[in-house]
């Protein structure tokens, strides 16, 4: 998603903190975009095209070209093959076996097992805080992938959700 739209959908987005790359934050904001653009364009497939292209910038096209209808519009390369990958997304999650996609189980990642503490104050170290939290460094980054610094100003003190991994998630054997 954009920087401004991210904005706009209520993310926050800057150096140190990156809510983008927060899978359910990101979810929500996604859909709520998707939903605000299929309600201002007037269908899905233009609603696609605004979340790769802008809502602007997809309204200064359909101004441009006289038409709101996908499928009549010239647009940019990478624009004009978003949604059709969208669509061949759809039909092989619907039917994965009819393009060569058989999974079972075992193919699987195993869900992430985290505790999550509510911080509400600046983290000059996350090195340090990881560590008071019974992880490390590298988990943390991993579990919480919009924490985009090593460390978390928070002036203003928003409530921060960090996932902490379940004890015994991943261990060290040289930290004895």
């Amino acid at each position: 998603m954009l920087e401004s739209s991210a904005k706009e959908e209520g993310l926050e987005v800057t150096p140190a903190v990156d809510e983008r790359y927060d899978i359910e934050k990101a979810t929500i904001a996604a859909c709520s975009y998707l939903r605000k653009s299929k309600d201002l364009l007037g269908s899905w497939t233009m609603a696609a095209a605004a979340y790769n292209f802008g809502r602007t910038g997809m309204r200064k096209q359909i101004e441009r070209q006289g038409t709101g209808y996908y499928y009549d519009l010239t647009l940019g390369e990478e624009t004009g093959r978003y949604v059709f990958r969208i669509l061949a997304l759809k039909l092989i999650f619907e039917h994965p076996e009819r393009y060569g996609f058989v999974l079972d189980s075992a193919d699987f990642y195993a869900p992430l097992r985290y505790t999550e503490v509510t911080v509400d104050s600046s983290i000059s170290r996350l090195a340090d805080f990881a560590a008071k939290e019974g992880t490390n460094y590298k988990m943390l980054k991993y579990f919480n992938p919009w924490l985009r610094d090593s460390f978390l100003p928070n002036v203003k003190h928003k409530s921060y959700s960090i996932k902490i991994p379940v004890e015994g998630y991943r261990t060290n054997p040289y930290n004895k």
